[in-house]
């Protein structure tokens, strides 16, 4: 079965290390939460706001043991005025036989704000 998981977080300031950093917490937390394999991922989906611009969250992935070929991609999110700023989102789809009820979706920083209903959160 393929089933989402999502995650989001957000970055105090745009910078390269930060952006590379509180990606890869949210990644390995994801992983873990959810016990997921590198061999299960089709691919991650990164979006990332507008004021965030010094790098490509999705290079956190490849710091993890294992992950070099999973698919990625980055992409802006929409504009909503009001929106939740420096906000990184992770969409990955995976292989799982978990149910979509048991799927553990992450969210930190400020980002526990986007969907505290369906969230474990995790800092």
């Amino acid at each position: 079965m393929v089933r989402g998981i999502r995650g989001a977080t957000t970055i105090q300031h745009n910078n390269k290390q930060e952006i590379t950093d509180t990606t890869e917490k949210l990644l390995r937390a994801m992983i873990e939460a959810n016990q997921i394999n590198a061999s299960d991922v089709a691919q991650i989906l990164f979006s990332v706001t507008d004021d965030i611009d010094a790098s490509f969250p999705a290079a956190a992935a490849r710091l993890i043991e294992g992950w070099s070929y999973v698919p990625v991609m980055c992409m802006r999110e929409i504009p909503v005025p009001g929106s939740l700023p420096k906000c990184i989102r992770v969409m990955m789809t995976v292989n799982t036989t978990t149910k979509q009820e048991d799927i553990i979706h992450i969210y930190h920083e400020g980002a526990v704000s986007l969907r505290p209903d369906l969230t474990i959160t995790s800092n």
